[in-house]
């Protein structure tokens, strides 16, 4: 029976590494590309070069050895597409016990096996945030995602070098969730307001506690007995403290208003608005006081609270100085973001520029990572994506798409069925079979045909 404890022991041990995959970095020449780099225009028959994963070189005539050329002569060339909201390789993500869990981490439970990961590649879709429910007045940590897709090792798809985030949530989800479902605060609209700024005030007593001991630590022979350390607390005080983006569920204007006045309270400034319905009513508020509005584009009247609002919201926004983005919440509309940008057009009348800056470099600007991607400039890093037509077109498909270089989608070469990319077993089997013979195998084997059913059938 040791021998079997062992054996198991080694299983658990072999679970719980990480994958021996490394993160990719790319090189490759675009070629005779129609080049929409957002911020600097629209550059005819014009090659970009990427180098190690980063934007080394954008202009004409451009050459270089030993890297893979595409000619995309007669197509556009944009930067990757990026989603400031979705749940992508997330699952039952609403951590519901208490009004505020930001203790709670996305970066903990991303599933890299999502198809929806490949087929937002096949949208243009590089990057997207991945976020808690919007069960919690505070929610869990999010974490900003590469789509990387071919890796069992989650690690591999996180954006380390993205700002921190956190969900917020007003208005009914909160109050049907813990007032009408749990008789617990908040059960009213002011009561989200008063869950949030209790949270505040209780992160400041604590911030002020453990200030206080390291201030006693200073004095000659003091032994003070140091504070329980509180994640949940820490979290509230990294957000006072400005080192966490807010992005917060948000529907109607008199409630976006209300956490906008609360934030100003507490001196805080890094806030995104998410759905903003209603943002219009609230355009200058929203322009002078936070970071942006990520926004459906014509999605509303699904339940009560989202009645009210219109097609025209990202013009309005946009043309009140908002930094605006149109986000998916959804992994089928994550891969149509270019159409759903397409309608603020349609409706607002954008220029190419600032329709595309929704789904570009908006998003980065809100994710704290516009310094990185959103755009093609030199020095940024290459998330990169072909379409055969104009990316605003009704007829444009995306056909390759690029993350830090390296190709994840081509429509011309792709497998038909890509859930079977990933495989489960390709980060264990190696390693196992290395480090332990056939008799281990069927040691192994033996253990769970005599002892395995046994134990099954005495845990239910």
């Amino acid at each position: 029976m040791k021998k079997f404890t062992s054996i198991i022991a080694a299983l658990l041990v072999l679970g719980s590494m990480p994958s021996m995959a490394q993160t990719q970095k790319g090189s490759i020449l675009i070629k005779n590309a129609t080049v929409i780099t957002i911020t600097n225009g629209t550059l005819e028959d014009t090659d970009v070069l990427v180098e190690n994963g980063i934007i080394k070189k954008v202009g004409k005539n451009l050459s270089a050895s030993n890297v893979q050329t595409i000619d995309a002569t007669g197509k556009f060339l944009m930067p990757g597409i990026i989603d400031a909201h979705s749940h992508v390789g997330l699952d039952a993500v609403n951590e519901a016990t208490s009004p505020i869990t930001s203790e709670v981490k996305m970066e903990d439970v991303v599933n890299p096996y999502d198809v929806g990961i490949y087929r937002a590649l096949a949208g243009g879709v590089t990057i997207s945030h991945a976020m808690h429910g919007s069960a919690n007045a505070i929610g869990g940590q999010n974490i900003t995602l590469k789509h990387r897709f071919g890796t069992s090792n989650p690690q591999d798809l996180f954006m380390q070098d993205a700002a921190r985030t956190i969900k917020f949530a007003l208005g009914e989800n909160p109050t049907r969730v813990h007032g009408r479902g749990n008789n617990n605060q908040p059960r009213t609209r002011m009561g989200v307001e008063a869950v949030i700024r209790n949270g505040f005030n209780e992160a400041i007593q604590y911030k002020k506690t453990w200030e206080d001991y390291n201030a006693a630590l200073k004095k000659k022979g003091a032994t003070p007995i140091p504070p329980k350390f509180d994640t949940r607390l820490q979290t509230l005080v990294d957000i006072l403290d400005g080192k966490i983006i807010i992005h917060c569920h948000s529907y109607r204007a008199d409630e976006i208003y209300m956490l906008i006045n609360v934030c100003r309270e507490f001196n805080i400034t890094n806030i995104v608005f998410s759905h903003v319905n209603e943002g219009f009513k609230v355009a200058p508020e929203l322009a002078e006081y936070t970071m942006g509005a990520s926004i459906f584009a014509d999605w509303w009247a699904y339940k009560f609270e989202v009645y009210y609002s219109t097609a025209y919201n990202a013009a309005i926004l946009t043309k009140n100085g908002v930094v605006t983005s149109i986000n998916s919440d959804s992994g089928e509309l994550i891969r149509h973001l270019y159409h759903e940008a397409g309608k603020a057009q349609r409706y607002g009348e954008l220029t190419d520029d600032q329709t595309l800056a929704l789904i570009t470099i908006n998003p980065a600007k809100q994710l704290g990572i516009a310094d990185k991607v959103g755009s093609i400039e030199e020095g940024k890093q290459g998330d990169l994506v072909i379409f055969n037509e104009h990316p605003l077109s009704v007829y444009a498909i995306p056909q390759m798409t690029f993350v830090d270089g390296v190709k994840y989608f081509d429509i011309n070469t792709d497998a038909n069925d890509m859930r079977i990319k990933v495989s489960a077993t390709d980060a264990v089997e190696p390693i196992f079979l290395k480090e332990h013979d056939e008799r281990c195998m069927h040691g192994v084997d033996f253990f769970f045909t005599n002892f395995g059913r046994n134990l099954f059938e005495h845990s239910h």
